[in-house]
Formats: C-alpha cells, sequence, structure tokens
C-alpha cells in the first residue's frame, strides 16, 4: 500500500497492471482507478485546487508467514508452530476502509486461529494429521479475510516445533509404531498366506476325492457292464449249443459226420492216440 498526495503541477497518474488506485479528493473517496493513464484536476487561478490522493494497492500474490509461536495442545504439550499464508487483494477499497493494515489483521487472525485449532487438538493428532490443522486454520480464517478484501489461498503448517526430549520421546515412539505395524503387515500376510494354504489344500482334497469317486463310479459302470455281456454271452452260447444239439437229435448223420471230421484233424497230430473199439455184433437167437 502507498500513498501519494498529488503535486497540483502533475497532470496524470500511471497505474502499473499489479496495482489499483483508490482516489481521494479532499479526504473523500471517489473511485477506484483500475491499471492505466489517469488525469488529474487541472490547477485553478482564481479558487482552490481540490486537493487529489491516490493510494495504491497492491494486488498480486503474496506470502505471509506466522513465526513460531508457542502453544499449549489440548494435553498440555507447549508446542512451537509457523504457518504460511498465500493470500491477495480482491477487494482494495474493503482492505482499506475496513481495517486499519490488512497484513497485520490477517496476521493476528490466523495467529489467533492457529491458537484455537492446536488447543483443541492432542499431540498425537496434530503428528498423525497435519492437513487437519490446515484445512481447520483455512476454514475459520478465509471468511473473515473476505470481510476486508483479503482472499486465501491456501494457510498451511510450515514447521512445528517441540521441546527437546518431547521430540526423542516422539521420534521412539514413531519408531516403535512403524515397527508394530511393519510386524502387524507381516502377521497379517503370513495368516493370509496359511489361509490360501489350507484353502487351496482342502479345494484339492475336494478335487481329489470328487475324481476319486468319479473314478469308482465308472468302474463300477464297467465291472457292471462287463457281467452283463458276460451273462449275455453265456446265455448265447447255451443257447447255440441247444440248437445245435437239438439239430444233431433231429438229424444223427450231422452228428456222425462231425464226429468223423473231429476224428480227421486228429489223425493230423502224430501225437494224438485214438482208440476205436471194434466190437463183434451180436447175433441174435435163432427161434
Amino acid at each position: 500500500m502507498v500513498k501519494r498526495s498529488m503535486n497540483p503541477k502533475e497532470k496524470a497518474i500511471t497505474i502499473k497492471e499489479t496495482h489499483r488506485g483508490l482516489k481521494y479528493v479532499d479526504g473523500v473517496f471517489v473511485e477506484i482507478l483500475e491499471a492505466g493513464r489517469h488525469p488529474l484536476p487541472k490547477k485553478r487561478y482564481f479558487s482552490r485546487t481540490p486537493e487529489v490522493e491516490i493510494i495504491l494497492v497492491d494486488m498480486r500474490n503474496r506470502d505471509l508467514t506466522i513465526k513460531g509461536q508457542e502453544i499449549l495442545t489440548a494435553d498440555k504439550v507447549a508446542i512451537r508452530v509457523s504457518i504460511l499464508v498465500q493470500f491477495a487483494v480482491i477487494d482494495p477499497k474493503a482492505a482499506i476502509h475496513k481495517v486499519e493494515n490488512y497484513s497485520d489483521r490477517l496476521y493476528s487472525d490466523v495467529q489467533l486461529a492457529a491458537r484455537r485449532s492446536l488447543a483443541s487438538m492432542t499431540l498425537e493428532d496434530i503428528l498423525t494429521n497435519r492437513t487437519h490443522l490446515s484445512e481447520d486454520i483455512l476454514r475459520e480464517v478465509k471468511e473473515i479475510a473476505n470481510g476486508y478484501g483479503i482472499a486465501i489461498a491456501r494457510a498451511d503448517v510450515k514447521d512445528l516445533v517441540f521441546p527437546g526430549n518431547l521430540q526423542e520421546i516422539m521420534n521412539k515412539v514413531l519408531a516403535a509404531e512403524r515397527t508394530s505395524q511393519a510386524q502387524l503387515i507381516d502377521a497379517r500376510t503370513r495368516a493370509d498366506v496359511l489361509r490360501i494354504e489350507s484353502q487351496t489344500k482342502a479345494e484339492s482334497a475336494r478335487i481329489q476325492a470328487n475324481a476319486d469317486a468319479e473314478a469308482q463310479r465308472v468302474r463300477a459302470e464297467a465291472d457292471s457292464e462287463a457281467n452283463r455281456l458276460r451273462v449275455q454271452s453265456e446265455r448265447f452260447a447255451i443257447e447255440e449249443r441247444a440248437k445245435t444239439a437239438s439239430i444233431y437229435t433231429e438229424y444223427p448223420p450231422l452228428m456222425r459226420l462231425e464226429e468223423l471230421i473231429a476224428l480227421r484233424d486228429l489223425a493230423k497230430n502224430a501225437n494224438a492216440r485214438i482208440y476205436l473199439d471194434f466190437k463183434k455184433p451180436v447175433k441174435e437167437d435163432s427161434e
């Protein structure tokens, strides 16, 4: 913010693109001057020349660092916190008229919001969820700052400083938590592996049992079919022999022919022995 009282000899004022100008005539606000060249009132010789004052307001994004403030947490631990705020003026008139110094006011508002937020959080909450602290500060200050023409882009926790002995203890605690988490992950992994192996074995046993049962069923069906075919074959053979016997009974010469054929086949074998019974026919007593 730069104040300029215009010299009556000046004819115009040039405002850069990065700034806006608040124009006052005799102490009364008149208008907001945009970027460009703006003419000033000419000098009057027979009456008083109005006094013109221009306040230049920087509209660029800027950083504001809230230096380390020692604050007590909800569990009575004193820590020092630094916060980086990025902001820009969006309403130059409100920024100049509603507060004496908008940068100082923003500094105070962020500082108080950080104190309130940290006072409601435990040390563990701060360590495990620093983003929550930043979001809490931004949510509380954003609307307040809009009221005096300031838009806050972000309000991030830059540094957290703990007492020396507490820092050492927290490092040990964090190391122990990481070790515990690693052990827990390892135990869960082993449990999952054992569970998967158990499920795999059970599934393999089930599949093997189903396969064995299916094989036994197939064997039983095969044996049953084989027995049926054997019985059917034997019955067919018996029926054929019965038919043959019936034919031989009806035609005795055929039986004799079969006997001669069998004798012929035996005669071809040198080791075969044939015994013939030549009995004399018994003469019947003449009457």
